[in-house]
């Protein structure tokens, strides 16, 4: 009789998760318009150690293209699902000019900002999974805004992360991989 009321429950359960957020972090309903790469590694290939925490951490060199012609402004967001006690957010760079195409190893262009990552830093921070676990996905996902985002400097992840969600009107994502 129990197993049989867990069994009706577990639908009901499945739609109150999916109504609260419980399935983890998505992502806006936008179209993935936007060409990013990186020089520096391919889709899916292991990202230098340079760019991580077992080398000099700085952020990697990144180009684009098909930004749509009415953004407003462009937000990067790198983050690791993978990481075990959910996701782990690496950078959130913010207020970057719409005309752009790129962001040159390194560097922060002038007039962009940064949020606070997980580490508790408003600054890039480099892959690093525990060693030992398989390799983790980094995800670098480009967005085109359709109006600038108000947050300041140094503002939490979560809250830039929710103003990029509201408004998104195009993204596109390169996954890079890396374990130690």
């Amino acid at each position: 009789m129990h197993l049989r009321l867990l069994v009706l429950a577990l639908p009901a359960l499945g739609l109150a998760l999916a109504a609260c957020g419980g399935g983890g972090d998505a992502a806006p309903d936008v179209p993935d318009t936007i060409k990013l790469t990186s020089p520096a590694f391919a889709d899916g290939a292991t990202i230098p150690t340079r760019f991580t925490c077992a080398g000099e951490e700085t952020s990697p060199p990144l180009r684009w293209s098909g930004v749509p012609h009415d953004a407003r402004e462009l937000a990067l967001i790198v983050d690791d699902p993978d990481a075990p006690g959910g996701t782990f957010v690496h950078w959130v760079l913010f207020k970057l000019a719409p005309d752009s195409d790129a962001l040159a190893e390194g560097k922060v262009p002038a007039g962009a900002l940064e949020a606070e990552s997980s580490a508790g830093k408003a600054a890039y921070v480099g892959p690093c999974p525990p060693p030992g676990d398989d390799p983790h996905h980094y995800d670098f996902t480009l967005y085109a805004l359709r109006s600038p985002l108000t947050e300041k400097d140094g503002a939490s992840a979560d809250a830039v992360r929710a103003a990029v969600d509201d408004a998104a009107l195009a993204r596109g994502q390169l996954v890079g991989r890396f374990g130690r």
